[in-house]
């Protein structure tokens, strides 16, 4: 499903136009570039903890997004997950900076991020994405684990509050996680 995730992101990625990336994200304060460098920092900084066992919080500083930058970048996170035993508990600064996490949460972290960016990637363009429905269900699985909680006030906060929820599990998972399913960005 990662894969898939990383590939529907993809999609969307190898159309952009330089004037596209000054559009807004669905993530506030955000415009594309901003979007997609955070985007290649994750997968970077992911990677590397995967690869290496541990990763400093530089590991995922936005990387400049550059067409050969993400492909890069997914093309190290895609081996970096394939190679490594997903039991496994790596300490990932980000989620939790002191409690090991077993490789399949941190999995889930990154397919949620991934899939929920590439809705915030297509709102700027002004068009919809919709996952598949086994990537809506997981998203939705995942999303329902996260705590709508003071954190989300916090600058730099990964997710604004729960907005009022929609029908569909795709719909309720971006709502839950701040993004109001029925907008459509201005960027297209």
């Amino acid at each position: 499903m990662h894969r898939e995730a990383l590939a529907a992101a993809t999609t969307h990625v190898v159309r952009l136009t330089d004037a596209d990336l000054t559009n807004a994200s669905a993530c506030a304060g955000w415009d594309l570039a901003t979007l997609l460098a955070h985007m290649v920092g994750q997968h970077r900084g992911f990677a590397t903890l995967l690869s290496q066992g541990a990763a400093p919080e530089s590991a995922y500083s936005p990387e400049r997004f550059t067409q050969t930058a993400w492909q890069g970048s997914v093309a190290d996170l895609i081996s970096a997950f394939a190679g490594v035993d997903l039991d496994r508990t790596l300490v990932e600064i980000e989620l939790h900076p002191t409690q090991p996490l077993p490789v399949h949460v941190l999995l889930g972290a990154q397919l949620l991020d991934t899939v929920v960016h590439t809705w915030d990637l297509a709102w700027g363009l002004g068009e919809r994405f919709e996952p598949s429905p086994a990537l809506a269900d997981a998203v939705l699985a995942i999303a329902e684990q996260i705590p709508d909680d003071d954190g989300r006030e916090r600058p730099g906060a990964a997710f604004a509050h729960a907005v009022p929820s929609a029908s569909s599990g795709w719909h309720r998972a971006l709502a839950l996680l701040g993004r109001d399913p029925a907008t459509v960005g201005a960027g297209g």
